[in-house]
């Protein structure tokens, strides 16, 4: 009896998903394309999208020691039957850079590097020994730097005429976390001129006859490239566009698999509606934007090992593991930290206020769900607060999808649930500095909505925080923010799936909470919020005829076929905000 194949869920091997008998989502027909392009690839996608797999599963399919396993590992795949001339062809050099140290400062750094670079060459040595002189491996062992192992290396190959690949996963992870904890000065030393980093980076270009390194930020790129001089970043090429990630098809085919052994019960095309909200619409590439957009494959296999596992859906849509993701917000604040003197750090959230535009920038994807972007391919560190190139940033660290274009630029929204809660936890850590909420009785008031129909308490406290804030930070003061305020707030009622500018019956209702009845399916109290802000200067008459607007508009938006729909079986309630500048004026239920 053929055993059932496990769920690959957090094995980033793909010799061992092969070994281990894992359900493997067949990404080989890209090795092809691969091959026709240039020699040199970029390519750079968020973390959490596969990028692991598929490269160690290039080491396998390249690597000329794996030629007589070919079948095992790629016989019923796509690239099984449609082999190329590449195939077991190569020495292959993989570099890790996630496992070279990072933490120390100064010399330590470049010793801590270079003792990594040289295990893995030493590595190579051992594993290729017998295609070269008898003393090869304890030459290269006994030679103290990894660059002069290299060297040595590729006088031998050439001699011997054998190819060699070069794969490198997280190429920019080592640089990163030295931008994010030691700061500018010390990336560019490493990354521009004669630093070590980059030193490396020249040597590979004239060793290797094939390389291929996927990272997740163009930052690292743009200091490297001009000693590298030979790069060609694909990411943003459409053929490549749903090579990291799920297809739509691929997660359907993956579900059918386990709901035909008997493993996964329940509707497979009610689970994929239930996914997509939270982690699908991911694209890559402007000419895909009519394609079929890309699931998170982490996400996805968290939710399908849920459902084989308890035979429900997750009751935290969001894996815990995937919520640290939120930090890439924070870490974007500190790379500039070389500006603060010692003994005057700011925090992270104050150091992205300082610099303006990003928290700008943020508030309004928060409020708006998208933005406007120049995407630039790749920018120094010390460019990385412009905004252009913040708004880049924002986008390869996946917590921006292109979603359309206006002449050259390209627009950009927030692509899931999952990532939404990443900003609006992050807008709450900013906005309780300033004002501090006990988010603990905040809970308790949305538990009072969901299930007493008790609103009142929710927004009054919410409202005297807004002002506590605006008071604070005088920029504030808008719709727009007091928009992105409200809903880092109502992000927290689990029990609600929090619908912003819902088009209903002749408009766009400001908030709509749709019940989640598949998790919660007691939830009595269901709302439409209609939102009104007027500046400081707004008369009472202004104000007046404001408010009869609003309630103009939830009259008609609580007879729209989709509310009905969407809120059966609940109360519904029609609730009128309306400010004055950061003052609450009026909070009713018409």
């Amino acid at each position: 009896m053929t055993q059932v194949k496990g769920i690959p869920y957090g094995i980033s091997d793909f010799n061992r998903i092969r070994n281990g008998n894992f359900y493997f989502v067949d990404k080989t027909m890209y090795l092809p394309l691969i091959e026709k392009m240039p020699s040199y690839l970029f390519l750079i996608r968020p973390r959490r999208f596969g990028k692991s797999v598929f490269l160690s599963m290039m080491r396998t399919y390249y690597d000329i020691l794996r030629q007589d396993d070919f079948d095992a590992y790629f016989g019923d795949l796509w690239i099984g039957t449609h082999p190329t001339g590449e195939r077991n062809k190569y020495q292959v050099l993989y570099f890790d850079f996630s496992k070279a140290g990072c933490s120390m400062p100064g010399a330590d750094l470049m010793t801590s590097f270079n003792d990594y670079c040289g295990l893995i060459i030493n590595q190579f040595a051992h594993v290729y020994a017998t295609y070269y002189d008898a003393d090869f491996k304890e030459t290269v062992e006994h030679i103290e730097s990894a660059k002069s192992k290299l060297a040595y290396i590729e006088v031998k190959a050439k001699e011997k005429g054998y190819p060699l690949y070069l794969i490198i996963d997280e190429y920019d992870n080592f640089t990163n976390v030295i931008l994010s904890e030691h700061g500018q000065r010390m990336f560019h030393d490493l990354t521009h001129a004669s630093g070590f980093y980059r030193e490396y980076f020249k040597q590979f270009k004239g060793m290797f006859d094939r390389i291929f390194m996927m990272g997740v930020s163009p930052v690292t790129l743009d200091g490297l490239s001009s000693g590298y001089n030979i790069d060609w970043n694909i990411s943003v090429d459409e053929i490549f566009n749903a090579m990291m990630g799920f297809e739509e098809a691929e997660v359907r085919e993956m579900f059918r698999y386990y709901q035909q052994n008997d493993m996964l019960k329940g509707d497979v095309e009610a689970m994929i509606t239930e996914m997509k909200p939270w982690y699908d619409n991911y694209c890559f590439a402007r000419m895909s934007l009519n394609d079929d957009r890309v699931f998170n494959c982490d996400m996805t296999l968290y939710y399908l090992n849920y459902q084989v596992q308890r035979g429900s859906s997750p009751e935290e849509m969001v894996d815990k593991n995937i919520r640290t993701d939120y930090s890439k917000l924070k870490m974007l604040a500190r790379i500039d930290r070389d500006s603060v003197q010692e003994g005057d750090r700011m925090s992270t959230i104050e150091k992205i206020a300082a610099e303006g535009d990003r928290m700008s920038t943020i508030e309004k994807i928060a409020a708006e769900g998208d933005i406007f972007v120049d995407l630039h391919t790749s920018f120094p560190a010390e460019r990385i607060t412009d905004i252009d190139n913040f708004r880049s940033l924002l986008y390869y660290y996946g917590l921006l999808t292109m979603c359309g274009t206006r002449g050259d630029l390209i627009k950009m929204s927030i692509p899931n649930n999952c990532v939404r809660e990443q900003y609006f936890g992050f807008l709450r850590d900013y906005y309780q500095k300033y004002s501090s909420i006990d988010l603990h009785y905040l809970n308790v008031m949305l538990t009072d909505m969901a299930y007493d129909g008790r609103w009142k308490p929710f927004f009054e406290s919410v409202a005297q925080a807004y002002r506590e804030n605006s008071a604070v930070r005088d920029a504030m003061e808008g719709e727009r923010n007091l928009q992105g305020f409200l809903k880092a707030y109502l992000a927290l009622a689990s029990y609600y799936l929090v619908e912003p500018e819902l088009e209903m019956n002749y408009g766009y209702c400001d908030f709509f909470l749709l019940p989640d009845k598949k998790r919660y399916p007691d939830v009595k109290h269901s709302y439409i919020l209609e939102l009104k802000y007027a500046t400081r200067t707004a008369t009472d008459a202004e104000l007046e005829v404001q408010a009869l607007e609003g309630r103009k508009q939830l009259l008609r938006y609580s007879e729209d076929k989709i509310v009905r729909c969407l809120s059966e079986g609940t109360t519904l309630h029609r609730l009128l905000l309306q400010f004055r500048g950061w003052d609450l004026v009026r909070c009713e239920e018409v």
